[in-house]
């Protein structure tokens, strides 16, 4: 799924699989191998990556994250202090996540 995005957003944006890799500091046999999701367990793309993909793809980083099953190492840092306040995120409506987001963006 992650890898077939990745193609989808690289062609929409009309570079190829050499310039792509090059661009985000890759071989583009290894960014073959990510599109076409033939890379062996544990040799996933690493947040950092996800993160130079979604740039130069002009796509959502959180989105591309998500779909490659990488959680960001700072998330991933709070999630183990405070998992009881994640717990209790995690059952929240999206109406009542989106006021606690109104909430702390107005005390910036």
């Amino acid at each position: 799924m992650f890898g077939n995005q990745i193609r989808e957003l690289r062609r929409s944006r009309g570079l190829t699989l050499r310039a792509l890799a090059e661009k985000v500091g890759v071989g583009f046999t290894y960014l073959s191998k990510i599109e076409n999701e033939k890379l062996e367990a544990g040799h996933g793309p690493s947040a950092q990556l996800i993160r130079r993909l979604a740039s130069e793809l002009a796509a959502d980083e959180a989105y591309l994250l998500q779909l490659a099953a990488r959680i960001p190492p700072e998330l991933q840092r709070r999630i183990k202090e405070r998992p009881d306040v994640f717990l209790r995120l995690a059952t929240l409506s999206d109406a009542d996540l989106d006021g606690i987001v109104e909430m702390v963006d107005g005390r910036s």
